[in-house]
């Protein structure tokens, strides 16, 4: 029998009449669709002729949901086509070739309907009509024998999934957006079931998972196909949700292709923006498993998310915080982990695990009391990060930065509690965009290997110290941001000019300014603490009140910052002082640090006249990667460089020497 690659290539020779009116990217446009098509058609015909007696006997008693009720048990499927239609019947009229194929397509149950509205695959129908190729390409397909008897479910998943990737390598571009390389895939299935190995070899174990940017259902097939082959005997039931009409039609069919009621039942793959239409309300799951877009702004959803952590706060899924907005990826990790099981083994709820896909910035973007570091320390300090995975660069189809995945989750195992992983595993990588493909795909210039997967998951399991692995207290990645202040010093001194400036803001004041310009004169004097003084006791004289507003004024004008000058008290108060905005720095404090020791240490030696600010700490979190992998490589000892300018000095004179020659 023909395995899944064979099917997989026939399909993809189709795509060869499409050149010219497609551009290569393009091609899923129809090649998906009509796969699904195709498939349907096959899995549909031995009940063909059933389903069009049940619908002649129904339809007039029955309508919409009623109807399918009846005609889909007749056609053995959650889904049916009571069109008089199939594949062979369509390719026997070539003049009404295009009337006929939207009539089959709308004689489906509203489940493949709303499939195919998704697709926009109308739009796809009149192009080909168009370019003189929609009976060639729907006569080719009808050729293909997609029957499940030809091509068991497990297989057509197979082949669909061949064909998600390569129109995905070719459409590099955007590829990215809805489409993470196989490998990538593979290592963090690996890593997500690890840990309950012990569980999902228990006979007849049902679990859960939810992706929620799920794409055309990369991760959620691959999840499938790691307990198939692992777990034969664990059932796994895969839900997603994607706001990309394409993609979701792809997932949707993918699931319907292998036939959705093992998965579950219901409509497992929703459309909708998973931030502001949860099509999964209330609903919990074991596992979570997402790539999130990397850096998309999240401005069209601000007004609700925002909304919803103000008015909700932590009973909502935003209530750790928000951050910036032009980097929604930390919103999808929040929004998963909302959604997590409690660990009550007794009633069966053992907890979830999560795996998600990042850039760098949710590692450290945003300083204490930031929407980022809000989260990374909710996270944190509830135990919940196990483990984070730096991946090598240029390993994804439309960027070339570095990722790295996250893993969380409410049940650590005893020897990882209170700890963090990092792995780093950026030098490990082999060139090429697959192991099927060793040219580069866009911007995917290397891949992992199996061999390099299998090493990678087992650097995490050691849970040991190495070169690529090393292991955190959680408290090591926090810190308090600490205000240090340094005392305001100003210098007084009345010039006419400033007079002038005072008098044309308080032009009713000239008697006191003129009777204070005598008091103290015209000489700069560097103690403005004194300065006031005799200042207050000259308007008491005369029975002056100035306002705050004015005493304000009265300072700006007549006062300049002067580092020699005193320290200015604040309100009287000659314990304390008023503190230099100019001046005011911040340290961060490891938490395990003693913050007064710190400071007496680090800062106090340097700067003999600041304080603290306690009432402003901060707590924050940050993981930097590179601080903790970095590896100090001593430069070359200058005798070595200058022989070696001396060598190229040497070259560049023979070469000269040669050419005036």
């Amino acid at each position: 029998m023909p395995d899944h690659n064979y099917f997989a290539n026939l399909i993809w020779q189709i795509a060869d009449l499409l050149r010219g009116p497609y551009r290569p990217p393009q091609y899923e446009r129809v090649m998906l669709p009509m796969t699904v098509l195709r498939r349907f058609d096959c899995v549909l015909a031995p009940t063909k002729f059933r389903v069009l007696e049940e619908f002649d006997r129904r339809k007039s008693k029955f309508q919409g949901e009623a109807l399918e009720s009846w005609l889909n048990p007749a056609a053995g499927q959650r889904f049916h086509n009571r069109s008089g239609l199939d594949f062979q019947r369509l390719k026997g009229d070539p003049d009404n070739i295009e009337r006929h194929l939207v009539s089959y397509i709308n004689g489906f149950s509203k489940n493949v309907r709303d499939i195919f509205e998704f697709f926009e695959f109308e739009n796809e129908i009149e192009k080909m009509l168009e370019a003189n190729i929609l009976y060639l390409v729907v006569s080719r397909f009808a050729d293909v024998d997609l029957h499940p008897t030809t091509v068991p479910n497990e297989q057509m998943g197979l082949i669909f999934e061949n064909l998600i990737r390569r129109f995905n390598e070719l459409a590099n571009e955007t590829a990215g957006d809805h489409f993470t390389p196989r490998e990538v895939i593979r290592l963090m299935v690996s890593i997500l079931f690890i840990e309950d190995d012990r569980l999902l070899a228990t006979p007849g174990v049902v679990r859960t998972l939810l992706d929620p940017a799920c794409g055309t259902g990369g991760m959620l097939a691959e999840a499938q196909n790691y307990l198939r082959d692992h777990h034969g005997g664990a059932r796994l039931f895969v839900y997603g949700q994607d706001y990309n009409k394409r993609a979701f039609a792809t997932a949707a069919s993918d699931m319907l292709m292998k036939q959705v009621d093992h998965n579950g039942g219901g409509d497992n793959i929703r459309f909708g923006d998973s931030l502001t239409e949860d099509r999964f309300p209330g609903k919990t799951f074991d596992y979570f498993l997402t790539n999130p877009p990397f850096g998309v702004d999240w401005k069209k959803q601000q007004k609700e998310i925002r909304q919803e952590h103000d008015r909700r706060g932590f009973d909502g899924a935003f209530g750790a915080g928000l951050p910036r907005v032009n980097d929604g990826s930390l919103l999808f990790l929040q929004h998963m982990w909302d959604k997590r099981e409690p660990v009550r083994p007794e009633e069966h709820k053992h907890g979830s695990r999560l795996a998600i896909v990042f850039s760098g910035s949710p590692l450290f973007t945003g300083g204490a009391g930031s929407g980022e570091s809000n989260i990374r320390k909710w996270i944190i300090e509830n135990d919940w990060l196990e483990a984070i995975i730096a991946l090598p660069e240029q390993m994804f189809y439309n960027t070339g930065i570095g990722t790295y995945v996250w893993i969380l989750t409410n049940h650590k195992e005893k020897r990882r509690k209170g700890k963090i992983q990092l792995v780093d595993v950026r030098g490990l990588w082999t060139a090429g965009g697959s192991e099927d493909n060793k040219r580069s795909l866009g911007d995917k210039r290397r891949h992992l290997s199996g061999e390099q997967v299998d090493e990678i998951v087992r650097l995490y399991g050691r849970f040991e110290e190495n070169d690529r692995s090393k292991l955190f207290d959680n408290a090591d990645f926090g810190y308090t941001r600490v205000t240090v202040e340094r005392p305001l010093r100003l210098r007084y001194q009345m010039t006419v000019e400033d007079k002038a400036r005072f008098l044309y803001a308080y032009p009713d004041l000239p008697d006191d300014v003129q009777a204070v310009d005598e008091e103290l004169g015209r000489e700069p004097q560097s103690d403005w603490n004194a300065v006031w003084s005799r200042i207050e006791e000259v308007l008491h004289s005369r029975n002056s009140a100035w306002k705050a507003p004015e005493k304000k004024l009265f300072r700006s004008v007549f006062t300049q910052k002067d580092s020699a000058a005193e320290p200015v008290a604040r309100g009287g108060d000659k314990d304390g002082y008023e503190p230099d905005a100019d001046l005011r720095d911040f340290e961060n404090v490891p938490v395990k640090d003693d913050v007064d020791a710190y400071f007496e240490r680090e800062v106090r030696p340097h700067v003999s006249d600041a304080w603290m600010d306690r009432s402003k700490d901060k707590v924050g979190y940050e993981i930097n990667f590179n601080r903790h992998f970095y590896q100090y490589t001593p430069p070359r000892p200058l005798e070595e460089i200058d022989a070696e300018l001396k060598r190229a000095e040497e070259k560049i004179r023979r070469l000269l020497q040669e050419v005036t020659e």
